[in-house]
């Protein structure tokens, strides 16, 4: 029996955002899939309901791999591995960035599963394209240290990265941590280094503005819990 197909499904960035981002060819997709592995049930609902799902969502299977459920995902591939197609979805952006959806993706392609990467909204690469860095070399780190000290010297690590590679330095916070890491960026970075902040990225919130260190210190924004990508290029 021929295995299923592993569709790596989009989820918007921001709430009532998803007609900005899908496609046709996904909801066409979402339309012929009764099996997903999602990371937050309850925003995988909502973005299929909003994305025009006409299956009925109590004949949905949904699997949950959140922070408790990553132990033992062999039930997650029963599925595929009858031939049926399947749907992964993070909570938020594209499934494997900078999100546990990665370990599912990998264990399929072990197992001989095709996977399909579909179109959708990127935080990273969408900050990036409003950044104004160079986009011909970049680097995405992830989260910087918690530790004040070892957060301080990863943001000088970046700039001097940034000067001998000519790279853009990507990076994420916790986003009820963005103020305290903005402030160390701020305290830390040379003046003339330039930050793009992006927040609330496709929200009707959105907020994009690259400028340097020296003119951020003057007007710090308030990103409290607010989804946010950092952009240095030094």
């Amino acid at each position: 029996m021929p295995l299923g197909t592993l569709y790596l499904i989009p989820v918007p960035l921001a709430e009532n955002a998803a007609a900005k981002t899908f496609t046709p060819y996904l909801v066409d997709t979402i339309n012929s899939i009764k099996e997903y592995i999602v990371e937050n049930e309850k925003t995988a609902r909502r973005f299929l309901k909003e994305a025009g799902l006409k299956t009925p969502q109590s004949e949905l299977t949904i699997h949950d791999y959140g922070k408790h459920n990553r132990d033992d995902t062999a039930e997650f591939f029963k599925g595929l591995q009858a031939g049926n197609s399947v749907g992964l979805m993070s909570e938020a952006g594209c499934p494997g960035i900078a999100d546990p959806g990665a370990e599912i993706v990998d264990k399929a392609h072990r197992m001989g599963i095709k996977v399909v990467p579909l179109v959708g909204p990127s935080s990273i690469l969408l900050a990036l394209m409003a950044s104004g860095f160079s986009g011909q070399s970049f680097i995405f780190y992830g989260y910087l240290p918690i530790d004040k000290v070892e957060r301080s010297k990863k943001v000088k690590e970046l700039e001097a990265a940034s000067i001998k590679l000519k790279q853009t330095q990507i990076f994420i916070e916790t986003p009820f941590r963005n103020n305290s890491l903005l402030e160390e960026v701020l305290k830390t970075g040379s003046p003339r280094t330039k930050l793009c902040i992006a927040c609330d990225i496709t929200a009707d919130t959105e907020f994009i503005q690259t400028k340097t260190i020296e003119q951020w210190r003057k007007k710090v924004p308030d990103l409290h819990k607010r989804p946010t990508i950092y952009l240095l290029f030094a």
